[in-house]
């Protein structure tokens, strides 16, 4: 791992958003293709590649209009798409490219996004198949990290039921309309602490796109930063030329899930994992909609934590049934304003 994993990871542990970022850290045009494929665009692909300048188009119009900023037209039309990546990087292009590219590119994420919900709601696709086509990328992602010899002693995956959404959201602090982030969850476990960011950066190099962890919904009671550069000294080097210093953690409001108990530990966060749609639209050659998009973004939440803090999390009030009671107890309360206390359990 060398500076730009290591930012990744921050970003994972601490829910952060990759809008605060100052610079990238691509090195190759291959770098930039393999995430560019994670992000479901192949710009070998006529259809992406059009796609792909319709979204820069449109970053490029939003800063002129909004803010009169000037694009400069290396960056506002670049040979190829890889290239705002590398300018953003500072490998390729004038210094002062490489601030421009970053700012048109946090637009153009946004962009992605709007653009991922709008085709979603536009399609004739239910929420069960949505969830069945994420589970299936998952789990294949999952397969081939079982055929890497990586030390995961569990990867498994669950929806939650009727009730349990129901309980959820009468369970939060935000009104019922609030979204559930969680609906669709894979839970890993890895045979030791060590192995948990090996693993957690294979996911990010074969699953996700790092900058689509969802800020501000990370849980993370299990793995600090300021440890991940102890325990790898040879990481120290890079804390220099971080986004954030390292004592930004300390100085943040940690959440954490009030129905958990005190020693509960785990690294949870969510993701909104992109998935092509071409099943469900016609092809390239027969669309004739404005807006040519063929990805949408579905929530899905990851657990990690190691074996022996998955056995300590099942024990005494980390269990469970007493974290289902507790958050029962909180929805009849809240339900009758407080005038009602559940009947003590056996």
């Amino acid at each position: 791992m060398g500076l730009r994993e290591l930012e990744r990871i921050r970003l994972i542990l601490r829910g952060g958003s990759v809008i605060d970022w100052r610079r990238m850290h691509f090195q190759s045009r291959d770098e930039v293709d393999r995430f560019l494929r994670l992000c479901q665009i192949d710009t070998s692909q006529p259809e992406d590649e059009a796609w792909a300048r319709t979204v820069l188009a449109d970053a490029v119009e939003y800063l002129r209009q909004t803010f009169d900023y000037r694009v400069a037209d290396a960056v506002a039309d670049p040979e190829e798409i890889h290239d705002l990546f590398l300018y953003a990087s500072g490998v390729k292009g004038l210094p002062r490219h490489r601030r421009i590219a970053c700012i048109v590119l946090k637009v153009m994420h946004v962009l992605q996004h709007i653009e991922g919900r709008d085709l979603m709601h536009r399609l004739a696709v239910s929420e069960a198949d949505l969830s069945d086509l994420v589970t299936a990328k998952v789990l294949g992602v999952a397969q081939l990290l079982r055929d890497k010899g990586l030390p995961v002693a569990e990867f498994a995956h669950s929806i939650k039921s009727r009730e349990s959404l129901i309980t959820k959201l009468l369970a939060k602090k935000e009104t019922v309309a609030a979204q559930i982030y969680d609906r669709t969850r894979f839970r890993i476990i890895t045979q030791k602490p060590a192995e948990i960011l090996p693993v957690l950066y294979f996911l990010t190099q074969h699953l996700f796109p790092f900058n689509f962890v969802v800020p501000g919904q990370t849980e993370n009671t299990l793995v600090s930063f300021k440890s991940v550069l102890e325990e790898n000294p040879h990481l120290q080097q890079f804390a220099q030329h971080l986004h954030l210093d390292l004592d930004y953690e300390d100085r943040e409001e940690r959440t954490r899930n009030l129905f958990s108990g005190n020693t509960y530990r785990a690294l949870n966060f969510v993701v909104d994992v992109p998935v092509r749609m071409d099943a469900y639209l016609p092809p390239p050659a027969e669309d004739t909609r404005e807006r040519k998009n063929r990805t949408v973004f579905t929530l899905v939440e990851f657990q990690i934590m190691d074996e022996e803090t998955a056995r300590q999390n099942e024990e005494g009030e980390n269990a469970h049934k007493l974290y289902k009671r507790r958050q029962k107890r909180r929805v009849l309360r809240r339900l009758s304003r407080g005038r009602v206390v559940p009947k003590r359990q056996g």
